[in-house]
Formats: C-alpha cells, structure tokens, sequence
C-alpha cells in the first residue's frame, strides 16, 4: 500500500493548521501556576512517625550493615562517605 502526499494546497494548508493548532494547545496546557501538593496543614500528617518506610532505625541500620558485608556491596547505595575512608 502506497503512501498518497497530498496534493492540494488547501488540504495541506488544513492538515496543517489543524497539527499547529493541536500541538499549541497541548504545549500551553502546561502553562499552569505551580501550587504544592501538600499544604502547609498537612505536612505534619507526614512527619508521623506511621509514615516511616523503617519502622525501626536501629535495626534497619544494622540490617544494611548486614547486607552490604554480605554483598560486598558497601557504599553501592550511596551511603555516605567523605572520601578518606572513614566509615
């Protein structure tokens, strides 16, 4: 199946007035104010402790520890480090 080019000006004209026209909208759709996400109100909802992805810091310090001996993978997760070697 052969590909046709169009071959009237005022269809070609169209086809594109119409693409600019659908390209202008979508790029000003995202000329938005910026508002945050969270409102100051509600930062505090997320500061609770119920939201910790470690519900226990000591041990899931200990269990990287663990786990980066085990792997031989120490520093793989970006821990951080000053570069003199002082762990």
């Amino acid at each position: 199946m052969k590909t046709q080019a169009i071959t009237n000006p005022k269809a070609y004209s169209s086809c594109l007035k119409s693409t600019l026209l659908i390209m202008t909208m979508v790029l000003l759709g995202g000329c938005e104010s910026i508002e945050p996400w969270v409102k100051p109100y509600e930062r505090n909802n997320l500061a609770d402790p119920v939201m910790s992805l470690n519900r226990n810091p000591v041990a899931s310090t200990y269990m990287h520890h663990v786990y980066q001996a085990r792997e031989g993978a120490r520093g793989a997760e970006g821990g951080a480090g000053g570069g003199c070697g002082c762990n």
